[in-house]
């Protein structure tokens, strides 16, 4: 993360030793990072649609999970499947049903030495009954029995088929979601489980705050902490958010207060070329390159 910054005229406040206070740039000490305001002081708020924010937020977290396990995987012989969970009754839901699930389904996979990669997603019939598609891994060669007729399921039916579109079953799916409808007391939406230490690093970055991304480094954590923003775990810099959210009359808006402008020269973070061109979905070329470069570079 680079470290020196220039500040304007006109910049809001934040908590001591958290960019962007400080200095000019010319006697800045390491630890900060340039930002500049706007040229005008007139900030124009922007209405924030919180639905479509959750929405948004759901298919990137579900479809980047998604994405790294079909390019990290599918040099090694594996194949997707998908797994559909329904229930008998529509009350019969409890929060630790999915979880359970999956526990049999990994030491099933770990008796014949393979690891239990997914992700899974949540959705709400018409009759009020939830039901869960779950994206699994399996080595080729190899065929999960269905969980209802092994007792791992007892709540009602399953049906598994193969995936030809991995990352295009579960868009179909999250896109039934408004985001309005009621679920039942516990449920989640999504989850996933499984990654390697890469497909980690990717998908913190990709679940950070838009404006931070092309600051952040490669494998860079970072935490909130309230009333000083961002912290990077490793450096311990705080990120202030260069926008101001308010929340008026059941409407939330947010106005840009200030500009970062270091970072990766022309690059949007680290991770940019897998960054979402539609719909949430990563460009393929530029993705299998980087993923199938991390693959062949680790060891068997």
């Amino acid at each position: 993360m680079n470290t020196p910054y220039v500040q304007d005229s006109v910049a809001p406040q934040a908590q001591p030793h958290c960019a962007p206070l400080g200095a000019l740039a010319a006697a800045v000490p390491s630890g900060l990072v340039t930002f500049k305001t706007s040229d005008t002081q007139d900030y124009q708020p922007i209405e924030i649609d919180q639905r479509k924010a959750r929405m948004k937020r759901l298919r990137r977290s579900v479809t980047t999970a998604a994405r790294m396990f079909d390019f990290t995987l599918q040099s090694r012989l594996f194949k997707p499947a998908m797994l559909t969970l329904t229930y008998r009754d529509v009350d019969g839901f409890s929060p630790r049903d999915v979880s359970e699930l999956l526990k049999r389904i990994r030491h099933w996979l770990e008796r014949r030495g393979h690891t239990l990669r997914y992700v899974w997603v949540a959705e709400l019939q018409k009759r009020g009954a939830l039901h869960y598609h779950v994206l699994l891994w399996l080595p080729r060669g190899l065929t999960l029995p269905k969980p209802d007729k092994q007792g791992w399921w007892p709540h009602g039916h399953t049906r598994i088929e193969w995936a030809r579109n991995a990352v295009g079953y579960l868009c179909k799916y999250i896109s039934k979601f408004d985001g309005e409808e009621q679920l039942p007391k516990g449920a989640r939406l999504h989850g996933s489980g499984g990654h390697d230490d890469f497909s980690k690093s990717v998908r913190r970055w990709f679940n950070l705050p838009t404006w931070l991304k092309h600051l952040a480094g490669v494998g860079e954590r970072f935490v909130r902490v309230q009333r000083v923003g961002l912290v990077a775990t490793d450096s311990g810099l705080c990120m202030q958010s260069p926008w101001r959210v308010s929340v008026s009359g059941g409407r939330v808006t947010a106005t840009e207060l200030f500009r970062y402008v270091d970072g990766i020269p022309n690059i949007a973070g680290p991770y940019s070329r897998l960054d979402f061109v539609r719909d949430g979905l990563p460009p393929a070329s530029s993705t299998a390159h980087l993923i199938s470069h991390h693959a062949h570079a680790q060891p068997h």
